[in-house]
């Protein structure tokens, strides 16, 4: 594929990242035709087809997954270039991807706001998803920096604590034990459970919260979302273990209540996450230094009571 252009790869990009011929080249400006003609330049070069069509639907083959990949890795590469050559020049600004896991989405943007107040030349983009995508993402190289609760291990990070991250369990204020005290965890045994799904840190932190007191939950139900879940528990269905920061509004406005469940809350920490060996450019590093500095006070302000006012120093953690 030595005569591919990078005109190529990014038109394959966008038709692969939308499924969608018309759709890549309304975001490329583009006409249809002329984004058919550059992928199929490109599969000639591949030797071997890159999509399948299914009825009027497009998908990846095998092939197209594994050059998406390479793709996305070169533009990033050569962003990064590009941001390295303007840091030697001196010109100010920088792009900054970062990608945070769901649950994160109730922080992060109180951090970015503040740090653009900082850096207002600053090009910020901000990626929510689920762990498995985030942890891809990090893996490809396609973000600068992550935010996430545990580091990923198949792989070797840098990962720094910078703020704790409170777990509770959580019910409608007309729950029968929303006033009761000191409920022990094997209480909750018989209670319907609103849970996350497989994968999710939040899930991991519960099932490990009553693996560690053997109690077994007999009933669950799996819900798609932290804004499913708190509209459930809102409208009396059943308990969820939440993030903290998940249910501060709800809980301001009397539509949640936590229970008092003893070893509860449940204190994780949050991290933030980049690949050992990626070199931080400009924007990246200060976006470090803020989180270092600034993270934990910011955090703490918008939280309720249970949050810790004692900021965590930031550790340094390898991960392989």
């Amino acid at each position: 594929m030595k005569n591919v252009t990078l005109r190529q790869l990014k038109v394959f990009e966008a038709v692969a990242s939308h499924l969608s011929f018309s759709r890549a080249a309304q975001e490329l400006h583009l006409t249809q035709p002329a984004v058919s003609m550059q992928v199929q330049a490109l599969v000639e070069q591949a030797g071997v087809a890159l999509f399948e069509q299914i009825g009027k639907k497009i998908f990846l083959t095998a092939a197209g997954e594994e050059l998406l990949r390479h793709a996305r890795r070169i533009a990033q590469q050569l962003r990064e270039a590009d941001e390295a050559m303007a840091a030697i020049r001196g010109v100010r600004g920088g792009r900054l991807n970062i990608g945070v896991v769901s649950t994160a989405k109730y922080i992060a943007p109180r951090l970015l706001v503040a740090f653009r107040d900082l850096h207002p030349e600053a090009e910020l983009r901000l990626g929510v998803e689920n762990r498995e995508t985030v942890v891809r993402q990090l893996a490809e190289n396609e973000i600068d920096l992550a935010i996430m609760g545990v580091p990923p291990k198949d792989f070797e990070t840098v990962a720094e604590i910078f703020s704790e991250h409170p777990h509770v369990i959580v019910a409608a204020p007309d729950h029968p034990l929303a006033a009761a005290r000191r409920i022990a965890p094997e209480a909750l045994a018989a209670e319907l459970f609103l849970i996350r799904e497989s994968g999710s840190g939040t899930r991991a932190a519960m099932e490990r919260f009553f693996g560690e007191r053997n109690v077994e939950l007999a009933k669950t139900l799996e819900l798609a979302s932290n804004e499913t879940i708190k509209q459930a528990v809102m409208a009396g269905m059943g308990l969820s273990f939440l993030s903290g920061h998940s249910i501060s509004l709800e809980l301001s406005v009397g539509r949640v209540v936590t229970l008092d469940v003893v070893g509860t809350p449940v204190i994780r920490h949050w991290h933030i996450v980049h690949r050992s060996q990626k070199e931080l450019l400009p924007m990246a590093a200060a976006f470090l230094d803020f989180v270092r500095a600034e993270a934990p006070r910011l955090i703490a302000d918008q939280s309720p009571a249970w949050h810790s006012t004692a900021t965590t120093r930031p550790v340094r953690q390898k991960k392989k």
